[in-house]
């Protein structure tokens, strides 16, 4: 009998041979070859078949399941399991080299990204199939072939940055954890979850609107408060990071490498889908965007860890529609970009508080204002004031990280002209949109970052007129839903800011307009 068939005969325990199945298993406990052979396999004889031991089947059972049933959810309890694994046995953790269990821990909770990006470095992981399940491709020979064919300098900075994260962490292994959480708003109402909102939700919400400052100048990752980062997202994450693209969301996936890890096992998000990710380490300094993207060397991330070991950088990927020209103003379009921020916007922790003051719109302002302090543990007030504290600093320096006062609790939203530039987005009402979901995901604040676009100008000035007003979440909504309208009726072509608060703009020669040239 060959020796494949002999492995066979060892491991597919249910499997007769090729003759009579009665005589080879008569004949299994005297046969002298497999008796020299079985001390050295992890199996036992037993009524003449050769089995795993009991213990192991139900743990091998309980691996495969994943670490909701097994609990194996990192590299130490890991090897943990794989210690109980050759007890079970009778093999003695002796019997290993030393180090062994202790480089499984080190692997998997200090060394795993690292590992995988290597893997990408050499392009090791296979193609096939990645598609079909609508995974992205994670090598890294496309970014290395389009420096060849285009000869690209931008490509070559892209490169630069990710040369250079290998050299630091071969100096020095980064430590703590990196967490992927797909955050999915259910079509349908569960009873354990936020639903999918409708327009109704929307138009009844008596929500206020939160603190937003804006900033024409500076970049989301240099903010300086402990805020949700927004990725202007593809929706697969990750864009065109490995390949010829180097806007917003692939320059921070160059900065920060780790993020292509996501796109290892990140399939396409859909409309009610966002993706958050905590952890990841900045490790390069740049200028430039796009065309003129520029590696400048180290950046020295000087954030502080949470209770579980990550980095306090939260990045939520939100895609955006992308060119839909003037359907962007229908309520169709309207609810899907606004569902889709306050889906990476909103804190499930809070689920209990949403449908204490989300369920019907009974509320008059003075009741929802006391269920909101009571929901944040403080009022919107003093939240405002405590913002403000943070950027008391001296020549208007960020505050260093154990000065911060934020906590979980009161994490606010840093983005800027999500959906717009490529995508074509009418950057006001996108800004209104983010606002609004920021506000009805009960974040205290938005940091708004204009990139000193021409659009925003007055932005400051239109967000104070606002607030000054009084406006709930359903009220703005309103205005916007009723702008929009007007728009696709050709019955304006102002802008929304000129628009809402035409006075502001009766001194510009030329009073801003939409661009009719949407398609």
């Amino acid at each position: 009998m060959s020796t494949i068939r002999r492995f066979a005969e060892i491991h597919g325990l249910d499997a007769p041979m090729e003759g009579s199945h009665s005589n080879t298993m008569d004949s299994l406990e005297t046969r002298e070859d497999l008796k020299s052979i079985l001390p050295y396999l992890p199996l036992i004889l037993r009524s003449s078949a050769l089995l795993w031991p009991p213990a192991v089947v139900e743990a091998l059972k309980s691996l495969a399941r994943g670490p909701i049933h097994s609990n194996v959810d990192s590299g130490q309890v890991l090897a943990i399991a794989i210690s109980d694994l050759r007890n079970s046995l009778s093999l003695p953790d002796s019997a290993l080299h030393p180090s062994a269990l202790n480089g499984y821990a080190l692997y998997f909770d200090d060394e795993l990204i690292a590992a995988l990006l290597v893997c990408s470095f050499f392009c090791l992981f296979p193609t096939t199939n990645g598609g079909a399940n609508h995974l992205q491709e994670v090598n890294f020979d496309n970014l290395f072939a389009s420096l060849y064919d285009f000869h690209d300098v931008k490509q070559e900075n892209k490169i630069k940055c990710i040369v250079h994260y290998f050299e630091e962490i071969c100096s020095r292994m980064p430590m703590g954890n990196v967490s992927f959480e797909r955050k999915v708003l259910p079509l349908t109402n569960r009873p354990s979850h936020i639903s999918f909102p409708k327009a109704n939700f929307w138009s009844k919400s008596s929500v206020p609107l939160c603190h937003l400052e804006v900033h024409s100048s500076g970049l989301i990752e240099d903010q300086p408060a402990e805020a949700l980062e927004v990725d202007f997202a593809n929706k697969c994450i990750g864009g065109g990071a490995l390949r010829r693209g180097c806007v917003q969301e692939e320059i921070r996936f160059m900065i920060n490498p780790e993020l292509i890890v996501g796109m290892l096992f990140s399939p396409a998000m859909a409309d009610n889908e966002a993706i958050e990710i905590i952890g990841t380490q900045r490790f390069s300094d740049y200028s430039g965007y796009a065309s003129s993207f520029c590696f400048c060397g180290n950046y020295k991330d000087v954030k502080g860890v949470d209770s579980m070991g990550r980095r306090k950088t939260r990045i939520i990927a939100i895609d955006a529609l992308s060119r839909v020209g003037k359907r962007q103003y229908t309520t169709e379009c309207l609810l899907r970009e606004i569902n889709k921020a306050f889906c990476g916007f909103y804190d499930q922790s809070k689920r209990q508080h949403y449908e204490n003051l989300f369920v019907d719109s009974g509320f008059s302002k003075a009741e929802f204002d006391e269920g909101i302090r009571n929901s944040l543990g403080n009022s919107m007030e003093n939240l405002s004031t405590s913002f403000q504290s943070t950027f008391e600093t001296s020549n208007n320096q960020p505050m260093r990280d154990n000065e911060r006062k934020w906590n979980d609790h009161n994490v606010g939203i840093a983005t800027g002209n999500w959906g717009c530039g490529a995508f074509g987005g009418d950057p006001e009402v996108k800004t209104i949109i983010q606002w609004l979901a920021a506000s009805q995901a009960l974040r205290p604040f938005v940091l708004y970052y204009t990139f000193g676009l021409e659009t925003l100008r007055k932005l400051d000035k239109v967000v104070a007129w606002i607030i000054s007003q009084q406006w709930t979440v359903g009220e703005l909504w309103e205005m916007l839903v009723e702008y929009s309208r007007q728009k696709l009726k050709k019955q304006t072509k102002l802008s929304f800011f000129n628009w809402l608060l035409p006075s502001l703009y009766d001194d510009d020669d030329d009073p801003l307009m939409i661009d009719e040239s949407f398609t």
